[in-house]
C-alpha cells in the first residue's frame, strides 16, 4: 500500500524544496513533481510515455486524463511506500479526476493534502526578490511582476474549492510557509512521519 501526500502552495511557498529535503532525509519517502513524473514516463519509452511526448513535442498541453494516469503509474511504481507529490492538483478538474481514479486504486491511500500557506506579499517577495538578486540578464523568465500575478491567480482561483474538498474529507493540513526553511521542513516532516 502506497501512502500519498499531495503538497500544494503558491509560487514561492517553497513546497518543492520542502518536499525534496524531507525525501532526502528519509529512506522510505520519495518526492516527485508533476513535471518529473511526465519526463520519467517519457524516458521509460512506455506507450503512455510516447503519448505524452506526442503532445509535448507539439507544444500542446498534456490532457488531464493522461496526467492523472501518469501520476498513478508513478505512485504504483515508486520504490518506497510513501510518496510526496508537489504542485498537484492545480484545478478543480484535476482534483476531481484524481480523486475518482485514486478511489478505484486499492494500492494507494491519500494520507493528506498539505498546504504550505504563505501570504501573497511573502510569495511576491520571494519570487521577485530572486529576480532582483540575479545579475542583469540572469533573472528567471518567470520572475517578473506580470508573470507572477498570472501564476498567483492560477493558483488562488480554484484554491477555496480545493481547500474545502479536502477539508471536508478531513485530509487538509495547513503549514505556515512564511517561517524559515528549517522550521517549515521540520513541521512538515513531523506531520508526514506521524501519518506513516
Amino acid at each position: 500500500m502506497k501512502k500519498l501526500f499531495l503538497i500544494i502552495g503558491a509560487p514561492g511557498s517553497g513546497k518543492t524544496t520542502d518536499a525534496s529535503m524531507i525525501a532526502e532525509k528519509n529512506d522510505n519517502i520519495v518526492h516527485y513533481s508533476t513535471g518529473d513524473m511526465l519526463r520519467e514516463e517519457v524516458g521509460s519509452g512506455s506507450a503512455l510515455g510516447q503519448e505524452i511526448e506526442s503532445y509535448i513535442s507539439k507544444g500542446a498541453l498534456v490532457p488531464l486524463e493522461i496526467i492523472v494516469n501518469t501520476i498513478v503509474s508513478a505512485i504504483n511504481n515508486a520504490p518506497v511506500p510513501n510518496v510526496l507529490i508537489d504542485g498537484y492538483p492545480r484545478s478543480e478538474e484535476q482534483m476531481t479526476a484524481f480523486d475518482e481514479l485514486v478511489s478505484k486504486e486499492d494500492n494507494i491511500e491519500l494520507a493528506s493534502v498539505i498546504e504550505v500557506r504563505v501570504s501573497e506579499a511573502v510569495a511576491r517577495e520571494r519570487i521577485l526578490g530572486r529576480a532582483a538578486e540575479a545579475a542583469p540578464g540572469e533573472g528567471r523568465s518567470d520572475d517578473n511582476e506580470d508573470v507572477f500575478n498570472d501564476r498567483m491567480k492560477i493558483y488562488t482561483d480554484p484554491l477555496a474549492e480545493i481547500q474545502k474538498f479536502y477539508a471536508d474529507k478531513d485530509l487538509l493540513k495547513v503549514i505556515d510557509g512564511a517561517r524559515t526553511l528549517e522550521e517549515v521542513v521540520s513541521d512538515m516532516e513531523a506531520f508526514v512521519l506521524s501519518k506513516i
